[in-house]
């Protein structure tokens, strides 16, 4: 089995250099990944500039590439370029440092660049640990392990994107897996506003730590519960729901 591993912490992080340890022990792994950290960045790509890969060392011995662009990017050079003539059975992206829970996968770079693995064919999964603080990797990272073993015992479809999500706590506490639907997080967002000595206005966004809805069969409901999520994600943003509802909408509009 070949999987392409990459994430939007860095190649340099914890978590992905945990992970990769652990999916070596199934598979043959390459690693792409940002350079520096790209939390947030969404699905981003980078279409203005030139990518630069480098050959990442540790202790001496090769372990990756780093590309000075974003994960959709790294995913994107990983299939044309570096793994043009063996393509990966599977794509894995993480482990990140916090969740990504509910809406937040419309901001992450994480789960971005596992929907860009599963728009080019290649099913895809999105590892996340739900905290903020002395981050249990290991545990992630075992779970992972298993989780994309089982997974390849399959036929998968080629646009399945999963995102995982793990409670920051110890292997041996995890209580059980959900199978889940993406709750609605709460943001608790605010602009601070800096006036420099030169007179200029600068805008900072923050805010307090998110909070989500724990609803039943949701992802914050398990990992509540101290369960890992497990979403599987739709690449069609459509609302059928709403269509008869706009088609009736339409009827009435001018537009001469």
């Amino acid at each position: 089995m070949k999987i392409l591993l990459t994430n939007d912490d860095g190649i340099y992080s914890e978590g992905i250099q945990i992970l990769k340890k652990q999916l070596d022990n199934i598979a043959e792994v390459t690693v792409i990944a940002p350079d520096r950290e790209r939390s947030t960045i969404g699905h981003a790509m980078t279409l203005r500039k030139p990518l630069r890969i480098r050959k990442v060392k540790i202790n001496g011995d090769f372990w990756g590439f780093s590309l000075d662009g974003t994960p959709a990017d790294c995913v994107i050079i990983g299939l044309l370029e570096i793994m043009k003539d063996e393509k990966p059975d599977l794509i894995v992206s993480g482990i990140n440092r916090g969740p990504n829970l509910g809406d937040d996968i419309f901001y992450s770079g994480t789960v971005s660049a596992a929907v860009e693995g599963a728009m080019r064919n290649i099913p895809s999964l999105a590892v996340s640990i739900a905290g903020f603080e002395d981050f249990k990797f290991e545990s992630a990272a075992l779970f992972t392990k298993k989780i994309a073993s089982n997974l390849m015992k399959n036929n998968l479809p080629s646009n399945l994107v999963l995102n995982v999500n793990f409670p920051n706590i110890d292997y041996e506490e995890i209580k059980g897996v959900e199978i889940t639907r993406h709750g609605k997080r709460v943001y608790q967002d605010e602009v601070k506003i800096i006036h420099d000595p030169q007179g200029t206005t600068h805008y900072w966004l923050g805010g307090e730590l998110p909070e989500g809805n724990i609803e039943p069969d949701t992802d914050f409901e398990a990992i509540h519960n101290n369960k890992v999520s497990i979403t599987p994600l739709s690449l069609d943003l459509t609302n059928y729901q709403m269509m008869p509802k706009v088609k009736d909408w339409a009827k009435k509009w001018n537009f001469k």
